[in-house]
């Protein structure tokens, strides 16, 4: 199965926030692709990428990190809260 994961968007978003520091969550059926996402974004911009390998089983499911930006992605359209 492929997914679009609107890398695009992630850097565009990361730019405008003007993230360093930018943690990326992912569900259990994406985590294989981590490091090519986290190796994307990090050639992509100025920010260095952490990778949640922990939980994640909805918006709610979010890790508590002092990082300047969360990237989560799941089975929902990209959305602002």
């Amino acid at each position: 199965m492929q997914y679009e994961l609107e890398l695009q968007k992630a850097v565009k978003e990361i730019k405008k926030s003007k993230a360093k520091t930018v943690c990326i969550q992912l569900p259990d059926g994406l985590k294989k692709e981590a490091t090519k996402i986290s190796s994307y974004l990090e050639k992509n911009t100025k920010a260095k990428i952490l990778i949640w390998l922990g939980s994640c089983y909805g918006a709610c499911d979010y890790p508590k990190l002092d990082v300047d930006l969360l990237i989560q992605w799941g089975h929902s359209k990209w959305g602002k809260l």
